[in-house]
């Protein structure tokens, strides 16, 4: 049996710091922003908020703490490992055994796949209307955090995105647009500052604008008691443009900006500008868009 000759080698990196890997470093970690993000959780309070919410279905107690289980199962997923059968490898990790509240070698290996499934299973509406509310709750500290304690306006981003299913999961339709078999979920964003607000897990063929007003309703409801004179504006793709939502933008003085998807009269109105874009891209080669606005009435957009 040979040894090697070489026991660490260095890397040199933009930072001061220099990266050494070692060949004899035992147990090993391959994860190692864990810290850092143990450490942002740390500052916003969020798996121990939401493990406050998440039903004991355990009959006595056992032996992960169910903040334990929430800081696991958020950590893998942050980390790309969106399975639960994940846990199976990863639960011997010593950075994410620390990271959860573990020593890393003394300590106990940290929750198996059916562990994070039955704490997942576990999860009720009543309980995850809970954690909506944490999350907004965030989101409204965080707003007042970066600036003044009442805000003047809240622009809402709402969308909707594709999350693939692979299985025969609960609610994983096939979804035309998409062209596959997955989830709906729908996300509401500040448009300013970015922050999540809060987001729903919809069925695959669920259509893009499916619950939005109620969604929107509890929104508004929330930030004008907290916010009394804030305007409120909310933007949206064309997915969302749907007479329930423009009738309660307009019953409740919300402003919209809300795309409309392509059709004839969109074109024919839109050609003007199409065309000058076009020359501009043949002068100059690079990519325009131009803006500009006129007004039609809804019985044109069939036209």
């Amino acid at each position: 049996m040979s040894d090697c000759a070489t026991s660490t080698v260095r890397f040199e990196t933009p930072t001061p710091l220099a990266l050494e890997a070692a060949f004899d470093g035992g147990r090993i970690t391959s994860d190692g922003g864990l810290p850092w993000l143990a450490r942002a959780d740390s500052e916003l309070g969020l798996c121990e908020a939401i493990s406050e919410h998440v039903p004991e279905w355990r009959k006595r107690r056992g032996r992960h703490p169910l903040s334990s289980l929430v800081r696991q199962r958020v950590f893998q997923i942050a980390c790309g490992y969106e399975d639960q059968n994940d846990s199976d490898t990863l639960r011997e990790d010593p950075l994410l055994k620390v990271v959860c509240g573990s020593l890393p070698e003394s300590g106990g290996d940290l929750a198996s796949q059916p562990t994070i499934s039955r704490m997942e299973n576990a999860a009720t509406i009543r309980s995850c209307h809970k954690i909506a509310k944490v999350l907004f709750e965030l989101y409204l500290s965080q707003r007042e955090n970066d600036g003044a304690a009442a805000p003047e306006r809240v622009l809402l981003d709402f969308d909707s995105t594709d999350d693939p299913t692979h299985g025969e999961q609960e609610g994983s339709y096939y979804h035309g647009y998409y062209r596959q078999h997955m989830y709906h979920p729908l996300l509401v964003f500040d448009g300013e500052s970015g922050h999540l607000i809060t987001a729903l897990l919809r069925a695959g063929n669920t259509h893009a604008s499916n619950s939005c007003v109620a969604i929107l309703k509890r929104i508004v409801c929330a930030l004008r008691e907290r916010w009394p004179k804030v305007a409120i504006e909310i933007r949206a793709d064309g997915g969302f443009a749907v007479p329930a939502l423009y009738d309660y933008c307009e019953a409740e003085g919300i402003s919209y900006t809300i795309a409309l998807i392509t059709n004839p009269r969109l074109k024919q109105m839109a050609q003007d500008l199409l065309e000058e874009a076009t020359h501009e891209y043949e002068r100059t080669a690079h990519k325009a868009r131009l803006f500009g606005e006129d007004l039609l009435q809804g019985g044109e957009l069939g036209a």
